[in-house]
Parts: structure tokens; C-alpha cells; sequence
């Protein structure tokens, strides 16, 4: 590595300014603080150490979504070989169907399930990260910026958010919209005004919903229905009990359940809210706040009366482990740029995340996704919240000194 280091350094001269190769600097050290880190060093004051940069948080932010990632690989498998077991159909046709013809489609086996959940995760997340990684390219090159490893978080929570069967060309359509629409024509890393992950899954919703709704989407398997707890709830009965469907608090909790491939398991996302909490990467007003107001919301629905609206009859416990409200609020709420950052502006954009996410939820069944169109509402109104924050400090403090 000695021997790589030095090259890399010794090259690094042909890509400085004035150089053949300057306009490729970004590639250059986008390269060499993949592999090496940077040793660069402050010329004057102010000198601050501190352990902690972009890098550095973007590294412990992939460590947290390890579990998801997990789960996306054997959930995925799970339900596909679940439901071949069931309708005992074999093993699927295709090119998919020639590997787990080696390697069996057996739901009780951990590595049947993984395979089978990588055989879809692993293109989107290669065609989000191929993709994503040319929008990238072309604008640093364009105006000089040096590469971020921001987009490895965003390029993996974009593909934890998707269904298994979502086609590849609107994945590669989906994360260009989002990075080209919600952070690029902004600036870039740091100026972007919402995530660019929720940007783009927010785009495939609403151009594409065919692929991104409805109950065969959720699985695997070509053609086999399979709705998510909300799917079903909206289509029950009116006072049909909650213990008659197919799914359990608990199966919803460990994530053993139909939905977007990294979002199933709460207990995953629990450890993840973990990491960033213990790192101090996450603010821990934004989830404190998000769950109280999700909690709030849901009791006033629960304890109301529509007969007509079985989801108002969720109890709210219920709605912290159902969809994708604990991965949201853990990865996407807490995003380092696109939430608020005063102390008081967190807690007011965490209870309004967590409000609109029920209220969407249960008062509008069309979307039942409400985390998603929550937590984009949140990052609109974040910059006004710290605005509002900071001058009301400024006010006090011009009181205070007379």
C-alpha cells in the first residue's frame, strides 16, 4: 500500500492548477481520499482538531444502515420464497431462476434468502450508484468541486426505499431527477434544500405509481399479490379487528413483512437510530420530536370515531412499526443539511414530520406513505423554523442588554 500511496501522491502534481490534467483534479482526489484520507493541514489560524468531517460521519451514517441493508437482502428473499412454497410454483424462470436453481428457494434458509434478495437489490443499488455517480462526475468536473461520499449514503437509502420488482430504467430515471432537481442545480453537497433520496422516490411516486404501489409490487415473486399491513387495513372492513389480518405487531416490528425492500424492519432501523444517537451524527430532537408527534396524531385519530375509515382505528403503537415511519425518521429526518439546526427549530420540525406522516397516513389512504411527503414538507419549512429561532434569540438578547 506503501508503494500505491506513493504513486497516487507523485501523480497528484500533473492534476494541480496549470497542470495538463487540471480539470480531472476532482477524479484525482476523489480517488486518493477514497483510499488514503487526506493529510491536508491548515496554513494559519484559526487551527481546529477535530475528529469528526464529511467523511467521516457519511462512513458512521453506512455503518447504521448495515441492518437495513440486511434485512433488505434476506426480507426480500423471504417473502419471495415464502410465497413459492406456498403456491408451490418452483424456482422462477430468468436468469434469477438459473441461480437459485443451485442454490434452492427454501424460506427457512438464511442463504436462499440472501441470495435471492441480492439478485434484486444488487442491480438497483449498482444502477443507482453507476448512475448517480455520472450526475455526479459531470458536475464537479464542470465547476471544480471535489467528490463527496455523501452520495454513498444517499445512493443506498434511495435503493432501501424501493420496491424488489421496480424496473431498472426508472431507478436510473428516479436518482437523476433527484440529484440533478434537489441538490445539484442548488450547489451541490450542503446547499441542497431537501434530500435528494426522498426527492427521488417522490418522483417515481407520482410518475410512475403502477411500479411503485398496489400489491405486486411488494414481492418478488411475477404477478402474486401481496399488500403491506397499511394496504390491508385500508382495504378491510370497517371494524374488522386488527388481530384478523395476515401480519402481527411483532412480524411488523422485526420486519418480516411485505414493503419497500430496507424499510420493513423497525428493529433494524432501531439500531441504526442507535449508531447516529451514540455518534452524536443524528440529532436526537428530531426523532424525540417526530415520535412524539406521531404519537400525538395517532391518538387523536385513534380515540376519534369513522366508521367509514378503518385506518383511523390503528392504535398507535401500531403506526411506529407499520410502512416506512421508523426508517424515515431515523436516516432521512435527521439528514445533516436538509433539517433544522437550531435546538427549537428541531423540535418543531420533528412534531411537524411526525403529524403530517399520521395525519397523511390516515386521513388520506391514497398515500399511504405519509413519512415520505412529511418529511419533504419538513424540509421546506426547516430554513423558516431556524429563521424564526434566531431571531426571537436576537430579540431577547437586545431586551436583555438594554
Amino acid at each position: 500500500m506503501k508503494f500505491l500511496s506513493r504513486f497516487i501522491e507523485n501523480a497528484g502534481k500533473f492534476f494541480e492548477k496549470g497542470q495538463p490534467l487540471e480539470k480531472l483534479y476532482p477524479l484525482y482526489e476523489a480517488f486518493d481520499s477514497f483510499l488514503f484520507g487526506s493529510n491536508q493541514t491548515t496554513k494559519q489560524a484559526p487551527h481546529i482538531r477535530d475528529s469528526i468531517d464529511l467523511k467521516r460521519i457519511m462512513t458512521t451514517v453506512l455503518i447504521a444502515l448495515i441492518p437495513c441493508t440486511f434485512m433488505a437482502l434476506w426480507n426480500t428473499g423471504y417473502q419471495a420464497n415464502q410465497l413459492i412454497a406456498e403456491l408451490g410454483t418452483g424456482v422462477p424462470g430468468g436468469w434469477r431462476g438459473s441461480i437459485m436453481t443451485a442454490v434452492g428457494c427454501d424460506p427457512h434458509s438464511v442463504l436462499s434468502n440472501l441470495t435471492y434478495g441480492a439478485l434484486y437489490f444488487l442491480p438497483i443499488y449498482v444502477v443507482t450508484m453507476v448512475v448517480g455517480s455520472f450526475w455526479e462526475g459531470v458536475f464537479n468536473l464542470v465547476r471544480g468541486h471535489e467528490f463527496s461520499e455523501a452520495f454513498l449514503v444517499t445512493g443506498l437509502l434511495f435503493s432501501l426505499s424501493l420496491p424488489p420488482d421496480i424496473p431498472l430504467w426508472q431507478v436510473a430515471v428516479g436518482i437523476s431527477f433527484g440529484l440533478v432537481f434537489a441538490k445539484e442545480v442548488f450547489g451541490g453537497v450542503g446547499r441542497n434544500f431537501m434530500n435528494p433520496a426522498l426527492a427521488s422516490r417522490a418522483f417515481l411516486y407520482f410518475a410512475y405509481p403502477a411500479q411503485m404501489t398496489g400489491d405486486t409490487v411488494w414481492n418478488a415473486v411475477d404477478g402474486v399479490s401481496s399488500a403491506t399491513p397499511l394496504g390491508q387495513i385500508a382495504a378491510a372492513a370497517p371494524g374488522q379487528p386488527l388481530d384478523t389480518l395476515s401480519f402481527s405487531w411483532v412480524q411488523s416490528f422485526l420486519g418480516t413483512i411485505p414493503g419497500s425492500m430496507g424499510e420493513t424492519s423497525t428493529l433494524a432501523c432501531l439500531f441504526g437510530a442507535a449508531v447516529l444517537l451514540v455518534t452524536r451524527i443524528a440529532p436526537w430532537r428530531v426523532i424525540a420530536a417526530g415520535l412524539l408527534g406521531a404519537i400525538l396524531c395517532s391518538c387523536f385519530f385513534y380515540f376519534s370515531t369513522n366508521d367509514a375509515n378503518p385506518l383511523w382505528a390503528i392504535p398507535p403503537h401500531h403506526h411506529l412499526v407499520y410502512g416506512g415511519f421508523a426508517f424515515g425518521l431515523v436516516f432521512m429526518a435527521t439528514d445533516p443539511v436538509s433539517a433544522a439546526h437550531t435546538a427549537m427549530g428541531q423540535w418543531i420540525y420533528g412534531i411537524l414530520v411526525g403529524v403530517l406522516a399520521i395525519m397523511i397516513r390516515v386521513a388520506n389512504p391514497a398515500y399511504p406513505e405519509g413519512i415520505m411527503l412529511a418529511i419533504l414538507l419538513g424540509n421546506i419549512f426547516a430554513p423558516l423554523f431556524d429563521f424564526f429561532v434566531i431571531q426571537a434569540n436576537i430579540k431577547r438578547r437586545i431586551l436583555r442588554n438594554g
